[in-house]
């Protein structure tokens, strides 16, 4: 999971979906974008063998989401909805294609990740970075924003640097990129920019998605004295007054994309069709107003 050269102002200011649903989707609508009209030549072009064309004939889109990983993605137990800055892109690209309905499912990332979703759900737009690893199952879209890696520990451990992890266990998210990055199994594209090496002898701990880790701390347990997630996944911890403290600059920072299942052979049509979209909203500032909006003020969308 799944937030470049911007480190230092984040550090500073941030503390910063086929035709069927998976059991347990929510389904959630909106209406079109009042600024930018959905696309008026796709569906009349769908041809009846696709994949776009079989989004169109369902009227929906299903896609994947993390309940718990604010504020990319959340549950509102009070409303019943997902809100969060990924579902609101997912809603703009579904606007843009002409689609009224989003419903959303909550696998485990691990799975998503592995391709292979056997028509369960049409894409993720759910901050998977692209690694060239995850590129022999998903195909993706450009970049549509990028997040800091951020190592955080709980205040009693007495780390105060990146170096004092070294031997250390380091809670992370199941099939992340930050498992990966503590196994030196992590391989970004190029415009990641530079990835650090991970402290000496640390290992991971890793539990069902990124916020268990705090959880777990703020529960009175201390079998790990490091988490590693994304930055504004940290930072929403500090700000609910969980025992969560920053450690140090961003480890990496993570170029992430929207995802496909790359054992559809008919994907081809989507994935041009949403990648033109996600260029549009870039072009547009839709992507920066989504940003700042979530990321108290923040762009993440470009690396700078």
């Amino acid at each position: 999971m799944t937030l470049r050269g911007h480190a230092g102002l984040l550090l500073a200011g941030l503390f910063l979906m086929t035709a069927c649903a998976a059991p347990g989707a929510s389904p959630t609508a909106r209406p079109a974008s009042p600024t930018v009209a959905p696309s008026p030549t796709v569906a009349a072009t769908a041809t009846p063998n696709d994949h776009l064309a079989r989004i169109h004939a369902a009227g929906k889109i299903v896609a994947f989401t993390d309940p718990a990983y604010p504020p990319q993605s959340s549950l509102n137990d009070q409303t019943g909805d997902y809100e969060g800055f990924d579902i609101d892109v997912t809603h703009e690209i579904a606007n843009r294609m002409g689609i009224d309905t989003v419903e959303f499912t909550t696998p485990d990332f691990d799975e998503m990740q592995a391709g292979s979703w056997a028509g369960r759900y049409d894409m993720s737009v759910g901050s998977v970075t692209i690694t060239e690893t995850r590129k022999a199952a998903l195909d993706f879209t450009q970049v549509y924003y990028f997040t800091p890696a951020q190592l955080a520990t709980h205040p009693d451990s007495g780390i105060t640097t990146v170096e004092g992890f070294a031997g250390k266990k380091i809670c992370v998210g199941e099939g992340t990129t930050y498992f990966d990055w503590l196994e030196g199994t992590l391989t970004l594209p190029p415009e990641a920019g530079e990835v650090s090496d991970p402290p000496e002898g640390a290992t991971s701990v890793p539990l069902k998605t990124d916020t268990d880790c705090a959880e777990a701390w703020k529960s009175g347990r201390r079998e790990f004295e490091g988490w590693l997630s994304a930055q504004p996944t940290v930072q929403q911890t500090v700000d609910a007054d969980f025992p969560v403290a920053f450690v140090g600059d961003p480890v990496f920072f993570e170029p992430l994309a929207v995802a496909f299942d790359k054992s559809v052979e008919d994907n081809d049509r989507l994935v041009s069709e949403v990648d033109r979209i996600i260029g549009e909203m870039h072009v547009d500032g839709t992507l920066t107003e989504l940003s700042e909006k979530w990321y108290e003020g923040l762009d993440l969308t470009k690396q700078e």
